[in-house]
């Protein structure tokens, strides 16, 4: 069959360009290798989806060449999206640091954009698995499990390495890089940090632990709460500093941010010199690792010497860590790296070299923060193609 255009991947940026483009009258299809389109939009956000942020911003975004992506955020906006979920009936919410979530499910979001394709002609094939795309004079030859399918234009949706349980797979750097087009190292972001067993032999009792914290690598650092698991550390602030980790860099926690730590524990000496200092800590972050961080010092806090009050203070403070790697793609939200931008319009996301070949959302070589920044980047994306494909 001949169409003008064929879309590879039923998740955010896919269905967004297929809608698009079918609006303007295009006959597109689009393909997906699951049973259902959005499989990544049902489970994001606890099934709520974290579907964009009010704080969109080129400077929260990874890749060789971040501001790439700020043509697409600009023309298609965190605002441009909320506006359509408004006037689809969607009812949603911000949480911290304007995060926004579906007051109801995120199958909202799914079938709306459902309605949405079949509202614009799209034919959805879904349990197809895509194959290799070739180019020839008429155009592309895009295979499918059911059968090779002509197109004047493909758009290339079929995001990252992450959650392989899900689908994910590399068909779409195969697709780049048959093509001649440059794809950047690859690896897991938005990922949980695992240690060594020595240092897990003092985190595992730990384990289910959370506060909030400043975490830092480099010269980077969020604020948001970490989680003390089996295998190492998780929660927001972890995952937001896995992007900018690399093997063989340390981080830094800092357990009482915004705070004093040195005079805190001075002053507490001061004022309740009989309290024992895992007391003393467990009135400012949770118990079993104000029990830890007081190992060994059972005695009062009147008897602790200055030098040990500083020794603990630096570990509130600044206390290194050392993860030897991550959880990996099993459990990774996005993956870091792609399709080089190099190799794209940042206008339209063509390839350059190929005219009619697009690549949209998680395969390129664009990261956001957790937090809604990556899903604005699939829609924006994928509309930007939606309006040239």
């Amino acid at each position: 069959m001949t169409w003008d255009v064929v879309v590879l991947g039923a998740g955010a940026a896919g269905m967004l360009a297929a809608v698009e483009a079918g609006r303007r009258g295009r006959r597109v299809l689009l393909v997906d290798r699951a049973a259902r389109p959005g499989e990544k939009i049902r489970i994001s956000g606890g099934g709520r989806c974290n579907f964009t942020n009010l704080g969109i911003a080129v400077d929260r975004y990874l890749g060789r060449n971040p501001r790439f992506a700020l043509s697409a955020l600009k023309r298609f906006t965190q605002w441009d999206f909320i506006d359509r979920m408004d006037r689809a009936g969607i009812a949603w919410h911000e949480k911290t640091l304007g995060q926004l979530f579906c007051d109801g499910s995120a199958k909202q979001i799914v079938d709306w954009l459902s309605r949405e394709m079949a509202a614009a002609g799209v034919t959805l094939w879904t349990g197809t698995e895509p194959g290799a795309v070739t180019r020839g004079p008429a155009g592309f030859a895009v295979e499918t499990s059911r059968g090779v399918q002509a197109a004047a234009a493909v758009v290339v949706a079929t995001g990252g390495k992450s959650i392989p349980k899900m689908g994910a797979t590399s068909h779409g750097y195969r697709i780049a890089e048959s093509f001649g087009l440059p794809v950047t190292e690859t690896r897991p972001g938005l990922v949980p940090l695992t240690f060594a067993e020595q240092e897990l032999g003092w985190m595992r009792p730990l384990a289910g632990v959370s506060l909030p914290v400043r975490i830092a690598c480099g010269r980077t650092a969020f604020d948001e709460a970490a989680l003390f698991t089996h295998r190492g550390l998780s929660g927001p602030a972890v995952l937001q500093i896995s992007s900018y980790w690399r093997e063989g860099q340390g981080i830094a926690l800092d357990l009482l941010p915004g705070q004093d730590a040195a005079a805190l524990l001075r002053a507490a000496k001061q004022a309740a010199g009989r309290a024992q200092l895992a007391t003393v800590l467990a009135r400012h972050i949770p118990e079993r690792l104000a029990r830890h961080l007081a190992a060994g010092d059972p005695g009062p806090m009147a008897g602790l010497a200055a030098a040990r009050l500083d020794q603990v203070a630096r570990r509130l403070a600044d206390w290194p860590l050392l993860p030897v790697g991550s959880e990996g793609y099993r459990t990774a939200e996005v993956t870091l790296g792609g399709v080089d931008t190099d190799a794209l319009d940042a206008r339209t996301l063509q390839a350059r070299a190929v005219p009619g070949l697009y690549f949209v959302g998680e395969v390129v070589d664009i990261t956001g923060w957790l937090g809604g920044y990556n899903f604005q980047w699939a829609w924006s994306s994928g509309w930007a193609a939606g309006q040239a494909a």
